[in-house]
């Protein structure tokens, strides 16, 4: 198969007769070869945050659709009837020592026998023949530009130059696209909607102003499936014939025809009149603004969007910017001196947040970023691409604050309303507790009980936990007081409820359990049963102490922006719960300890970093904060990658940020050139999932944005820290504009010759600036003065800082 592409390549891209667009290396994705349909990781992905498209470019196009409320059917009560009596059994069994049979019984008796939430499905293909063949074309070229969200196609065939542009506007809500031939009426287009689940209609009508294929579609079930309707509307021009030929629609002896379309679902209307009425609605203005009118305002909003963060790492040498994306992943497979390319991975990886999650604009719920973001093509799709929440849906969100795209976090406080009173109903039946709780996944319908069975990770009652840190995090970024006192401190008051209730005293701390180190395993101690088994679940792992510091002390911090008095139950009782939990411990070999006692681990080198958690996205290992605990994380660290940690893409981002986060940006460097080396395919810059197999996961995208933004930008420590992890012999010079610091500090930095140059700092919000730069060993000046300890700043001002 890889040989059939590498000659149609070749074949495509023959001595040009036509000159290619012109393309920016840090900007523009570009290939001179379609994707290759049905692969998926070769398509150009476009979204409105709702509504996506797949993008393959061949000579016949194949559009897959996707709506991320299609997913396989309706809410589950998947709560195990005998749960709550089991949780006191499995505590005890675990407790003595019984390690395999305390996990055996959890897992019989507090997992329903329906073990999985639903998964995000396809809505399916807009497929358009335009009798062209795929050796005969020349000149090809499509490309996609992460500063517009815009995808196009460009070749030659029999003389004539056909033009293919695509755009996913937020504005509008709707999908749109423009097909032309320069030769008039020579574009001819036989175009087909397919769908890979229940298919109860598809139509096609011809009529003036109003030609249409529309396709209705069942998740499947007998009661209450989830039920949608997508239409396209296309609009030839003057001169062209349309006709409808059963369920295709026929345009012949066209110059230009535009797309319009838009896809409703059942999730967010309560009948197929209403959202059919809302998906005409959307495709009508749409129609009636006119395509260039719809393309500018989809642009003007995503350039606005992503034209906040400009980075420039420098020039990439002997011309490789200028080389077709494959060319230059081939080399970077071998080096990471392609700065550009880094550059462009970066602006895909915020491309793709813009795309695939934006805050609803008509009043309804929105939906954040999921496994695959909102690009799917199956209906049983890797991890059913759902919301994984003990790494995943987090590291999806990672850039948003830093890299100043708050707003496109909002979906995902969305789903955790819809998901906090499913999450009540597990708390109080699984473990007689109040207060809200997730396990390791969600669906589109907030389903918190636990999934799939699977040793290592099923029982882990932690994802409220981290879904709360977001919440208390986005503040930090925004100040947003209204956003603390209606979504974060409500959220937080339920999940610390939660866990007061939950822990309970062992050795004189607060501990947790049953639960796990997601998704790492333990050798059962000689001493305890069954030895040597391979067993996860226990008391008191590593990363349930360190959630839980992080989320009590984000309440106090929120009642006290709030003026919520000492008094209050919820903050009093918080205030006496946080220092009883057990701090964390420390190994022989000097490592932060991932479980209560120092178990074996028949994988020294997994993936999950998870007792790390507290070093990244975490900052109570920060070297600023606890340098104890620090080099104690450090040795953890190292020995995670010495043992071949790294093994998926997600996890390998996960390490670069890690390293940026040690102030070694060197070593982050190197984790970034890993990426490269083994996980997007030679085909997109999409990342994969290596150990996990060879397919699209969206979290190693987003995981690159934030380990680059962590070697240029931290402050979860206290201070605007500048430049902590700048690999200086990688990327001696360069700059970046208005990233965002916590206490909403907008950052403009260059810097030369390995060294701060200058940067701007802009107060959002008028509070206090702390400001470090580099190692901390250069005295700093702020307009001119020099720095000695927090400004007070005023909102709106500009503050020059430079290191002499």
């Amino acid at each position: 198969m890889k040989f059939q592409f590498l000659f149609l390549a070749l074949a495509l891209a023959a001595t040009p007769t036509h000159a290619f667009p012109t393309f920016d290396g840090s900007r523009h994705v570009w290939f001179a070869f379609p994707g290759f349909f049905p692969t998926f990781e070769s398509s150009f992905p476009v979204g409105n945050g709702r509504v996506a498209a797949s993008i393959y470019g061949g000579a016949s196009e194949v559009l897959g659709i996707n709506e991320n409320s299609i997913w396989t059917g309706p809410f589950q009560d998947r709560i195990a009837a005998t749960a709550l009596a089991a949780e006191p059994v499995v505590r005890k069994m675990l407790l003595a020592g019984n390690l395999s049979e305390g996990r055996e019984y959890a897992y019989e008796h507090m997992i329903s026998n329906v073990t999985s939430p639903r998964a995000f499905s396809y809505f399916g293909n807009i497929e358009i023949n335009f009798g062209h063949a795929e050796g005969e074309m020349t000149d090809y070229v499509r490309w996609l530009d992460t500063r517009e969200g815009t995808a196009g196609v460009q070749y030659v065939f029999e003389g004539v130059t056909y033009t293919r542009e695509y755009i996913a506007s937020y504005p509008s809500g709707v999908l749109a696209a423009r097909f032309n031939a320069t030769a008039g009426g020579q574009l001819n287009m036989n175009i087909s909607m397919t769908g890979l689940i229940e298919i109860l209609s598809v139509t096609a009508s011809a009529a003036q102003d109003n030609n249409t294929l529309t396709l209705r579609g069942s998740s499947g079930q007998s009661v209450d499936p989830i039920l949608w309707t997508g239409q396209a509307r296309f609009v030839p021009d003057e001169g062209a014939a349309v006709s409808a030929s059963g369920t295709n629609l026929i345009i012949t002896n066209a110059s230009t025809v535009d797309m319009f379309f838009d896809a409703e679902t059942s999730y967010r209307y309560a009948s197929e009149a209403a959202w059919e009425t809302e998906m005409r609605r959307k495709i009508n203005a749409a129609f009636a603004l006119g395509y260039d009118a719809v393309k500018s305002a989809a642009i003007a909003d995503t350039t606005a969007l992503l034209g906040r963060v400009i980075l420039d790492l420098g020039t990439s040498p002997n011309g490789w910017a200028a080389l077709p994306t494959d060319e230059r992943l081939a080399i970077a497979r071998n080096t990471s001196e392609d700065v550009q390319l880094s550059t462009l991975v970066f602006n895909f990886g915020r491309h793709l947040l813009a795309a695939s999650s934006r805050p609803s604009n008509d009043g309804t719920v929105a939906l954040p970023a999921n496994l695959q973001g909102i690009w799917n093509n199956s209906t049983s799709a890797p991890f059913g691409s759902k919301y994984t929440i003990n790494i995943n849906i987090e590291m999806n969100y990672w850039p948003a604050g830093p890299t100043n795209m708050v707003e496109t976090e909002l979906p995902l406080f969305d789903l955790i309303n819809v998901a906090i009173p499913r999450g009540q109903s597990a708390a109080e039946r699984m473990y007689g507790c109040p207060g809200t709780v997730f396990h390791h996944n969600v669906d589109l319908w907030g389903d918190p009980a636990p999934t799939d069975n699977f040793t290592a990770s099923t029982m882990w009652p932690f994802g409220s936990a981290w879904l709360a840190w977001h919440a208390i995090d986005h503040y930090r970024f925004t100040q947003d007081k209204t956003f603390l006192r209606d979504v974060a401190y409500p959220f937080l008051s339920e999940v610390t409820s939660f866990y007061e209730c939950y822990a309970f005293e062992n050795d004189g701390h607060n501990v947790t359990g049953p639960s796990l180190s997601p998704e790492n395993t333990f050798t059962v101690p000689l001493n305890e049963s069954v030895p040597k088994a391979g067993e996860s679940v226990d008391i008191a792992p590593a990363m349930d102490g360190q959630l839980m510091t992080e989320i009590f002390q984000g309440l106090l911090e929120a009642a006290s922006v709030l003026g919520i008095p000492d008094s209050d139950p919820a903050v009093a009782a918080a205030r006496a719960f946080l220092p009883t939990i057990k701090p964390q411990q420390i190994g022989s070999l000097g490592q932060i300890l991932e479980w209560r006692v120092e178990y074996a681990e028949p994988i020294p080198g997994q993936k999950h970093l998870s007792p790390l958690w507290a070093l990244m996205p975490g900052r109570a290992f920060s070297p600023l904060i606890n340098s104890t605990l620090f080099d104690a994380a450090q040795v953890l660290l190292d020995r995670r990658v010495s043992n071949g940690s790294g093994g998926t893409g997600w996890s390998r981002t996960w390490l670069i940020a890690q390293y940026a986060r040690a102030f070694r940006g060197a070593d982050a460097w190197t984790q970034l050139g890993q990426w490269f080396a083994l996980f997007p395919p030679p085909y997109s810059l999409y990342n994969t999932g290596g150990t996990d197999g060879f397919f699209f996961q969206i979290d190693g995208n987003f995981g690159f944005v934030s380990g680059v933004t962590e070697m240029l930008l931290q402050s979860h420590a206290g201070v605007v820290h500048l430049l902590p992890a700048l690999p200086a012999d990688a990327v001696p010079t360069g700059s970046v504009t208005a990233l965002l610091a916590r206490g909403n500090f907008e950052v403009d930095i260059e810097w030369e010759d390995g060294a701060l140059l200058s940067a701007k700092v802009t107060s959002r919000g008028g509070g206090n600036l702390a400001l470090r730069v580099g190692d901390g060993t250069r005295e700093v000046l702020v307009d001119g003065v020099a720095y000695t300890g927090p400004l007070s700043t005023t909102k709106g001002t500009t503050y020059v800082v430079k290191s002499v």
